[in-house]
Protein backbone atom coordinates (compact mmCIF):
# COMPACT_ATOMS: atom_id res chain seq x y z
CA UNK A 1 0.00 0.00 0.00
CA UNK A 2 1.23 3.17 -0.45
CA UNK A 3 2.21 6.13 1.48
CA UNK A 4 -0.81 8.18 0.45
CA UNK A 5 -3.67 5.24 0.62
CA UNK A 6 -1.97 4.46 4.30
CA UNK A 7 -2.92 8.66 5.20
CA UNK A 8 -5.95 8.56 3.58
CA UNK A 9 -6.80 4.81 5.39
CA UNK A 10 -5.77 6.08 8.64
CA UNK A 11 -8.03 7.20 11.41
CA UNK A 12 -6.63 10.16 12.16
CA UNK A 13 -6.97 11.70 8.60
CA UNK A 14 -10.82 9.97 8.17
CA UNK A 15 -11.54 11.43 11.41
CA UNK A 16 -10.50 15.05 10.63
CA UNK A 17 -11.88 14.77 7.43
CA UNK A 18 -15.37 13.76 8.97
CA UNK A 19 -15.29 16.66 11.37
CA UNK A 20 -14.79 18.65 8.65
CA UNK A 21 -17.66 17.71 6.17
CA UNK A 22 -19.83 17.67 9.42
CA UNK A 23 -19.06 21.20 10.12
CA UNK A 24 -19.37 22.10 6.80
CA UNK A 25 -22.97 20.90 6.37
CA UNK A 26 -23.42 22.34 9.79
CA UNK A 27 -22.73 25.93 8.31
CA UNK A 28 -25.03 24.98 5.50
CA UNK A 29 -27.66 24.34 7.25
CA UNK A 30 -27.14 27.52 10.07
CA UNK A 31 -26.71 29.79 6.94
CA UNK A 32 -29.96 28.52 4.87
CA UNK A 33 -33.59 29.46 5.00
CA UNK A 34 -35.70 26.14 5.97
CA UNK A 35 -38.75 25.24 4.00
CA UNK A 36 -40.95 22.04 5.23
CA UNK A 37 -43.53 20.22 3.53
CA UNK A 38 -46.39 19.45 5.16
CA UNK A 39 -45.28 21.85 7.42
CA UNK A 40 -46.52 20.18 10.16
CA UNK A 41 -44.78 17.14 9.25
CA UNK A 42 -43.02 16.60 12.70
CA UNK A 43 -46.32 16.87 14.43
CA UNK A 44 -47.61 13.72 11.98
CA UNK A 45 -44.71 11.54 12.24
CA UNK A 46 -43.87 12.08 16.24
CA UNK A 47 -46.95 9.33 16.92
CA UNK A 48 -45.98 6.71 13.59
CA UNK A 49 -42.41 6.47 15.73
CA UNK A 50 -40.51 4.34 15.28
CA UNK A 51 -40.38 4.49 11.67
CA UNK A 52 -38.02 4.21 8.53
CA UNK A 53 -36.77 7.09 6.58
CA UNK A 54 -35.81 6.21 2.85
CA UNK A 55 -33.78 8.47 0.83
CA UNK A 56 -32.01 8.71 -2.70
CA UNK A 57 -27.73 7.99 -2.44
CA UNK A 58 -26.29 10.66 -3.42
CA UNK A 59 -28.80 13.35 -1.73
CA UNK A 60 -28.35 12.02 1.68
CA UNK A 61 -25.90 14.81 2.84
CA UNK A 62 -28.35 17.20 4.75
CA UNK A 63 -30.46 14.42 6.09
CA UNK A 64 -28.72 14.44 9.21
CA UNK A 65 -31.18 17.99 9.77
CA UNK A 66 -33.90 16.54 9.77
CA UNK A 67 -33.79 15.15 13.14
CA UNK A 68 -35.13 17.19 16.12
CA UNK A 69 -34.50 15.86 19.60
CA UNK A 70 -37.52 13.70 20.15
CA UNK A 71 -37.10 11.76 17.38
CA UNK A 72 -33.99 9.58 17.60
CA UNK A 73 -32.72 8.34 14.29
CA UNK A 74 -29.62 6.24 13.20
CA UNK A 75 -28.38 5.52 9.94
CA UNK A 76 -26.99 3.21 7.57
CA UNK A 77 -23.61 3.61 5.77
CA UNK A 78 -21.44 1.37 4.24
CA UNK A 79 -18.54 -0.25 5.40
CA UNK A 80 -16.71 1.40 2.45
CA UNK A 81 -13.27 3.44 3.45
CA UNK A 82 -15.58 6.38 2.60
CA UNK A 83 -18.88 4.87 4.51
CA UNK A 84 -16.58 5.36 7.70
CA UNK A 85 -15.91 9.55 6.99
CA UNK A 86 -19.54 9.17 6.79
CA UNK A 87 -20.23 7.76 10.02
CA UNK A 88 -17.98 9.99 11.54
CA UNK A 89 -19.52 13.18 10.07
CA UNK A 90 -23.18 11.43 10.86
CA UNK A 91 -22.24 10.70 14.56
CA UNK A 92 -20.61 14.40 14.68
CA UNK A 93 -24.38 15.77 13.79
CA UNK A 94 -26.10 13.52 16.15
CA UNK A 95 -27.37 10.71 14.34
CA UNK A 96 -25.76 6.98 15.22
CA UNK A 97 -24.38 4.97 12.20
CA UNK A 98 -24.95 1.35 11.37
CA UNK A 99 -22.45 -0.51 8.90
CA UNK A 100 -23.40 -2.28 5.92
CA UNK A 101 -24.66 -2.36 2.56
CA UNK A 102 -27.00 -4.27 0.38
CA UNK A 103 -26.49 -6.34 -3.01
CA UNK A 104 -26.62 -6.04 -6.70
CA UNK A 105 -30.03 -8.23 -6.14
CA UNK A 106 -31.88 -5.37 -4.60
CA UNK A 107 -31.37 -6.88 -1.00
CA UNK A 108 -29.54 -5.62 2.07
CA UNK A 109 -30.53 -8.67 4.21
CA UNK A 110 -27.62 -11.18 2.75
CA UNK A 111 -23.90 -11.57 2.67
CA UNK A 112 -22.43 -8.64 4.52
CA UNK A 113 -25.68 -6.76 5.09
CA UNK A 114 -27.11 -9.35 7.55
CA UNK A 115 -25.64 -8.37 10.68
CA UNK A 116 -26.82 -4.27 9.53
CA UNK A 117 -30.29 -5.69 8.88
CA UNK A 118 -30.15 -7.02 12.32
CA UNK A 119 -29.23 -4.10 13.91
CA UNK A 120 -32.03 -2.27 12.37
CA UNK A 121 -34.80 -4.13 13.02
CA UNK A 122 -33.30 -4.20 16.35
CA UNK A 123 -33.10 -0.41 16.93
CA UNK A 124 -36.71 -0.17 15.34
CA UNK A 125 -37.91 -2.48 18.11
CA UNK A 126 -35.57 -0.25 20.74
CA UNK A 127 -37.59 2.47 19.23
CA UNK A 128 -34.78 4.50 17.15
CA UNK A 129 -35.95 5.51 13.86
CA UNK A 130 -33.81 4.51 11.29
CA UNK A 131 -32.40 6.05 7.80
CA UNK A 132 -31.24 4.58 5.20
CA UNK A 133 -30.92 5.14 1.13
CA UNK A 134 -33.10 2.88 -0.96
CA UNK A 135 -31.31 2.40 -4.50
CA UNK A 136 -29.37 -0.56 -5.20
CA UNK A 137 -25.51 -0.19 -4.93
CA UNK A 138 -24.09 1.80 -7.72
CA UNK A 139 -27.33 1.90 -9.34
CA UNK A 140 -29.10 5.06 -9.37
CA UNK A 141 -32.65 6.19 -8.44
CA UNK A 142 -33.60 2.15 -8.45
CA UNK A 143 -34.88 1.04 -4.91
CA UNK A 144 -34.14 -2.12 -3.66
CA UNK A 145 -36.19 -4.86 -2.27
CA UNK A 146 -34.39 -4.49 1.52
CA UNK A 147 -35.75 -1.59 2.60
CA UNK A 148 -38.91 -3.34 1.85
CA UNK A 149 -38.33 -6.05 3.79
CA UNK A 150 -37.23 -3.90 6.69
CA UNK A 151 -40.78 -2.45 7.03
CA UNK A 152 -42.15 -5.64 6.40
CA UNK A 153 -40.35 -7.62 8.76
CA UNK A 154 -40.57 -4.56 11.57
CA UNK A 155 -44.07 -3.73 11.11
CA UNK A 156 -43.26 0.38 11.10
CA UNK A 157 -44.18 2.61 8.60
CA UNK A 158 -41.81 3.69 5.99
CA UNK A 159 -41.85 7.29 5.18
CA UNK A 160 -40.39 8.68 1.43
CA UNK A 161 -38.13 12.28 2.38
CA UNK A 162 -35.52 14.65 0.12
CA UNK A 163 -33.69 17.29 1.01
CA UNK A 164 -32.05 19.87 -1.20
CA UNK A 165 -30.88 23.43 -1.21
CA UNK A 166 -30.76 25.84 -3.76
CA UNK A 167 -27.43 26.33 -3.82
CA UNK A 168 -26.32 23.66 -5.12
CA UNK A 169 -24.19 21.58 -7.97
CA UNK A 170 -24.55 17.50 -9.37
CA UNK A 171 -21.75 15.41 -9.98
CA UNK A 172 -20.81 13.41 -12.82
CA UNK A 173 -21.54 10.31 -10.83
CA UNK A 174 -22.97 7.32 -10.45
CA UNK A 175 -25.20 8.47 -8.12
CA UNK A 176 -25.41 12.21 -9.11
CA UNK A 177 -24.34 13.31 -5.73
CA UNK A 178 -25.46 16.70 -4.93
CA UNK A 179 -23.20 19.58 -3.13
CA UNK A 180 -24.76 22.01 -1.33
CA UNK A 181 -23.90 25.21 -0.84
CA UNK A 182 -24.45 27.74 2.20
CA UNK A 183 -26.42 31.18 1.94
CA UNK A 184 -29.37 29.83 0.60
CA UNK A 185 -32.74 27.72 1.42
CA UNK A 186 -32.77 24.33 2.67
CA UNK A 187 -36.02 22.50 1.62
CA UNK A 188 -37.45 19.03 3.33
CA UNK A 189 -40.32 17.56 1.46
CA UNK A 190 -41.79 14.15 2.65
CA UNK A 191 -44.40 11.78 1.39
CA UNK A 192 -46.90 10.13 2.91
CA UNK A 193 -46.23 6.74 4.97
CA UNK A 194 -45.78 3.71 3.12
CA UNK A 195 -46.70 0.23 5.51
CA UNK A 196 -45.64 -3.24 4.21
CA UNK A 197 -48.15 -5.88 4.95
CA UNK A 198 -46.42 -8.75 7.26
CA UNK A 199 -48.11 -11.35 5.19
CA UNK A 200 -46.86 -9.68 1.74
CA UNK A 201 -45.89 -11.88 -1.39
CA UNK A 202 -43.66 -11.72 -3.83
CA UNK A 203 -46.05 -9.83 -6.24
CA UNK A 204 -46.86 -7.55 -3.16
CA UNK A 205 -43.50 -6.34 -2.05
CA UNK A 206 -42.25 -5.90 -5.81
CA UNK A 207 -45.53 -3.50 -6.16
CA UNK A 208 -44.65 -1.42 -3.23
CA UNK A 209 -41.11 -1.32 -3.77
CA UNK A 210 -42.29 0.74 -6.86
CA UNK A 211 -44.71 2.66 -4.77
CA UNK A 212 -41.52 3.51 -2.96
CA UNK A 213 -39.34 4.65 -5.99
CA UNK A 214 -42.07 6.58 -7.67
CA UNK A 215 -42.79 8.39 -3.82
CA UNK A 216 -39.12 9.37 -3.82
CA UNK A 217 -38.68 10.53 -7.03
CA UNK A 218 -41.65 12.99 -6.29
CA UNK A 219 -40.51 14.20 -3.05
CA UNK A 220 -37.27 14.67 -5.10
CA UNK A 221 -38.72 17.07 -7.70
CA UNK A 222 -40.67 18.79 -5.35
CA UNK A 223 -38.04 19.40 -2.77
CA UNK A 224 -36.35 20.93 -5.95
CA UNK A 225 -39.13 23.03 -7.16
CA UNK A 226 -39.73 24.55 -3.66
CA UNK A 227 -36.62 26.05 -3.10
CA UNK A 228 -36.00 27.28 -6.77
CA UNK A 229 -39.29 28.56 -6.42
CA UNK A 230 -38.38 30.17 -3.48
CA UNK A 231 -41.56 29.44 -1.99
CA UNK A 232 -43.00 30.98 2.03
CA UNK A 233 -40.66 29.21 4.00
CA UNK A 234 -41.40 27.71 7.66
CA UNK A 235 -40.02 29.20 10.76
CA UNK A 236 -37.73 26.46 12.22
Amino acid sequence: MSVTKRIVASRPFQKTVGVVIAEYLRLVWKTSRTLIEPADIYERIGPQQPFIVAMWHGHHFMMPFLKRPHLPAKVLVSRHRDGEINAIAAERLGVGAIRGSGAHDRRFDRKGGVIAFREMLTALEQGCNVALTADIPKVSRVAGAGIVMLGQMSGRPIYPVAVTTSRRFELNTWDRSEVNLPFGRFGLVAGDPIRVPADADEAEIERIRQAIEVALNAVTARARELVDNNEAPRAR
